[in-house]
């Protein structure tokens, strides 16, 4: 096959491959015979042969002294000793052509075999070995075949992104389908730029969930994030900060690894300082190894104290060139999909022997390096390392370096071999093609495209793998907890695990190791949580996770952890002390046990039991001058109202019931309008007494008491009229106050009216003030006689008493209210008792020796 038949841009791909790869070239009459070395391979023939494109080894070059960071090669086997674990990728592979091979139902009379490259993760080397394939087992020559037989189908390789787009350019040109078996990259998707490449690598599609749901379980909602500087990690960034905001987390940075390091660049630095000076105390961290290999290597000289750190299983932390750096990881939490348990392969590693099989040189090569001893000696300078004896198995290998399970790349591997050999086998049956024409049609690998789709290679069927970037998201992952103990013993304990499609999120925290640093869970918050009774104020150009604590304010609670907003408690309820919960509200009135109620109670009856007195005194010594002068059948009424105003104060004492609501107002407003009318009659008739003097004067008709008691009834009658519109139209009613006192319902009795209700004060008022006015025209009149004087003071307590009344009332509630009345109805009324009958009775009881007529008249004719 020549190159005329290729495009011009073709032809120039080529042409600078085979400028990269061979540095001499003498072109002969057969290019086939040139000599030249190339990298060793193993190869096993097979009626068709699938290429296996693998990193076991990995290329280190230590830095000079004058980069950044100098580390210098002070580990022996620096460039051999880093991806050791990776070999499990070679076997897994060797593992699935053989047990594909003894499958009768699988490519039936045909044998697969395999030719295996190690690259070494070198961009450089992944393209001659992509030439080395092609060109066969002669030298790198490009559009050369010197097979005599092409039964090349399939390429199996790509540890990484980088190193499945090097190949790509080579193998495309060909139509040879590779099979990458990385991680998932959005890059090789494009099906324009690679049509050839096939992705084994899950798409991690919902890794992003599971970290969030890892984050709301330890409380860690201040996170940061080091990332891969490629598409892939952004990507992942977009998904994971949609999530973390919806549930409220927040990102406290977030860096990318630079993917290079040389003395111009101090991005690492950059980035190891904005890890060290973050207040977060989790780290997350996305990449696979070659985009963190730079980052791994000055870990050594960064230990980042008092972090936490968080991965995935693409990250192998574990190829640091200084192997005790790896300690500094103890306690790292790690996301990974489930092992992949195949029956056998335990066994078949257990049989694995390079003296069995000694042309497998990367056995032999992994054997030596493991074991530390040669399998021959060759030189004198080799018998420092002893013979390795056939007795060794993988078996006896720590599990620091390698793994007796088939872990995530290696199920890549394993999957994308079965994925081949299904599609042949498909291939087969559709064409219906013999085993020969297979082996001698260079086509058969350009019409497996057409076959290499969405198929079960496992023979599973809840593991659909697809070679096309469709597969479906493996939405399982174990948790693991990377544990390192003295003696160089590293260990991944699985801890937990996050189900598909939201169905559960499960982990043991008693098996988890933290960091040194942590001697309990980390926890990663910008600000501390606002416990209940406070709310989040979020702080000014600051993210919402980090916030200020506010109180709630009065008759509000939060009763929640972080509550965004305070809630008003229900109306029969109220906040605690603490404002962190609604308490029930307690029902209250004035009752008598209290002791306000109690003392209102027994003031009232003292007062009513005096007030009884002093109209027995009156009444035994109704005879005596003072009495008869004084109008004794007013003064009658006037003590007989008095008793029962004390009385009718106890209706605003106790429970409250409709029954009381309507007569406490109303009984209060009679009673008092009579006491007011006796006053007012009293004083209208003293002044009347001196008027009227003179003989044949008119006004001694009106000094009678029936005037007076007309004047009682006229006055009590328009009381009364009024209380019975008020009654009619709006009556006062029992309700319950939700609002009057904090913590309490107050059960009180309800005005209605309001208006009314002033009317009938302002209508007490009124006569009150009158009695004041003609009292104290009255009050230079004959001292004895009269008793102006005393008529003027207790209207003047009354209607101070009153007027201060209406703006107190109006300013207090619930029982300081009732409180408040029936204390201005007892001091009003006492006051009244005290200034018009207290003389008396001082003069009847301790001077009866001045209660004479004699006595009297001289002191009214002075």
């Amino acid at each position: 096959m020549g190159l005329s038949h290729l495009g011009l841009s073709s032809r120039l791909c080529v042409i600078l491959l085979f400028q990269f790869s061979v540095s001499e070239c003498q072109m002969v009459k057969s290019p086939c015979h040139i000599k030249r070395d190339y990298r060793p391979t193993y190869r096993k023939e097979g009626d068709l042969v699938i290429g296996g494109f693998l990193s076991l080894f990995l290329m280190y070059k230590p830095p000079v002294e004058k980069t950044f960071f100098k580390i210098s090669p002070r580990w022996p086997g620096a460039s051999t000793q880093q991806m050791r674990k990776h070999y499990q990728h070679f076997l897994a592979f060797q593992f699935a052509v053989d047990e594909i091979n003894k499958n009768p139902h699988l490519l039936p009379n045909i044998t697969l075999g395999y030719q295996l490259f190690n690259n070494l993760h070198d961009t450089k080397l992944a393209v001659e070995s992509s030439l080395v394939w092609l060109s066969g087992r002669g030298p790198t020559i490009p559009n050369y075949s010197c097979d005599r037989q092409s039964n090349s189908v399939a390429v199996i390789g790509g540890m990484s992104p980088t190193l499945s787009m090097s190949m790509a350019t080579t193998l495309k040109l060909y139509k040879v389908p590779q099979i990458s078996y990385g991680s998932f990259d959005l890059l090789l998707a494009d099906k324009v730029q690679y049509p050839h490449v096939y992705q084994m690598g899950s798409r991690d599609s919902t890794l992003h969930l599971a970290v969030v749901q890892l984050m709301l379980h330890f409380g860690w909602n201040w996170v940061g994030l080091v990332l891969s500087d490629d598409t892939r990690g952004e990507s992942f960034f977009s998904d994971l900060k949609k999530e973390m905001l919806r549930n409220d987390l927040c990102v406290a940075f977030k860096a990318n690894v630079p993917k290079f390091l040389n003395p111009e660049n101090s991005g690492l630095l950059i980035l190891f300082y904005r890890i060290i000076v973050s207040s977060s105390n989790v780290i997350f961290l996305y990449g696979d190894t070659e985009s963190f290999y730079e980052f791994s290597i000055a870990m050594s000289d960064f230990i980042l104290y008092g972090k936490m750190l968080v991965t995935t299983s693409s990250w192998d932390f574990s190829i640091n060139p200084i192997d005790n750096i790896v300690n500094h990881f103890h306690g790292t939490i790690l996301f990974s999909h489930p092992k992949i348990k195949v029956p056998g392969f335990t066994k078949f590693l257990r049989r694995l022997n390079p003296h069995a099989n000694p042309e497998d040189i990367f056995l032999k090569a992994f054997w030596e390096l493991i074991f530390k001893c040669k399998l021959s000696v060759k030189h004198p300078v080799e018998v420092i390392y002893p013979s390795c004896r056939e007795s060794l198995s993988l078996a006896h290998v720590p599990a620091m370096y390698f793994d007796m399970f088939i872990m995530d790349l290696s199920s890549n591997v394993y999957k994308a071999v079965y994925l081949v050999a299904h599609a042949l086998h498909q291939m087969l049956q559709t064409e219906a093609k013999e085993t020969s024409e297979l082996g001698s049609n260079p086509a058969v690998s350009w019409k497996l495209h057409h076959f290499l789709k969405c198929i079960n290679p496992v023979n599973s069927a809840r593991d659909e793998t697809c070679g096309d970037g469709a597969r479906m998201p493996a939405e399982t992952y174990d948790i693991l907890n990377f544990k390192f103990f003295p003696g160089n013993i590293e260990t991944f304990v699985k801890v937990g695990e996050v189900l598909p499609h939201g169905q559960g999120f499960s982990i043991n925290e008693e098996n988890i190791d933290w960091p040194e640093d942590f001697p309990q869970t980390p926890i990663s918050i910008c600000s501390q949580s606002c416990g209940p009774g406070f709310r989040k104020a979020v702080c000014e150009g600051q993210p919402f996770c980090c916030f200020d604590c506010i109180s709630c304010p009065q008759g509000k609670i939060s009763n929640q952890t972080d509550a965004k907003h305070c809630v008003q408690c229900p109306e029969d309820q109220y906040p605690s002390k603490e404002r962190d919960r609604c308490l029930p509200k307690t029902v209250t009135y004035l009752t008598y046990e209290e002791p306000l109620g109690m003392t209102l109670a027994c003031a009232a009856l003292c007062f009513s039991l005096l007030t009884s007195l002093v109209l027995g005194i009156f009444v035994k010594h109704r005879d005596t001058p003072i009495v008869k002068a004084n109008n004794r059948n007013l003064s009658y009424t006037l003590l007989v109202s008095l008793t029962l105003c004390f009385l009718c104060s106890l209706l605003f004492i106790g429970h409250p019931t409709t029954a009381t609501c309507l007569l406490r107002q109303t009984t209060f407003a009679v009673l008092f309008t009579v006491v007011i009318a006796s006053i007012l009659a009293k004083t209208i008739t003293v002044v009347l007494a001196f008027r009227a003097t003179k003989p044949g004067s008119r006004l001694r008709r009106w000094l009678g008491s029936t005037a007076s008691y007309s004047l009682i009834l006229i006055c009590t009658l328009i009381q009364m009229c009024l209380c019975g519109i008020w009654l009619g139209t709006y009556p006062p009613f029992l309700e319950m106050d939700l609002h009057a006192e904090p913590g309490f319902i107050v059960l009180q009795c309800n005005e209605g009216s309001i208006i009314t209700f002033y009317c009938v004060l302002g209508y007490m008022t009124l006569l009150a003030l009158m009695s004041f006015m003609v009292a104290f025209l009255a009050r230079n009149l004959p001292d004895t006689f009269n008793e102006a004087k005393f008529l003027t003071f207790s209207m003047l307590i009354f209607c101070s008493v009153w007027i201060s009344f209406l703006p107190t009332y109006q300013s207090t509630k619930g029982k300081s209210m009732v409180a408040m009345e029936v204390f201005s109805i007892l001091t009003s009324s006492a006051g009244i008792l005290t200034c018009i009958f207290a003389p008396k009775c001082y003069m009847i009881l301790l001077r009866s020796d001045r209660n004479t007529l004699k006595i009297l008249k001289s002191k009214a004719n002075p």
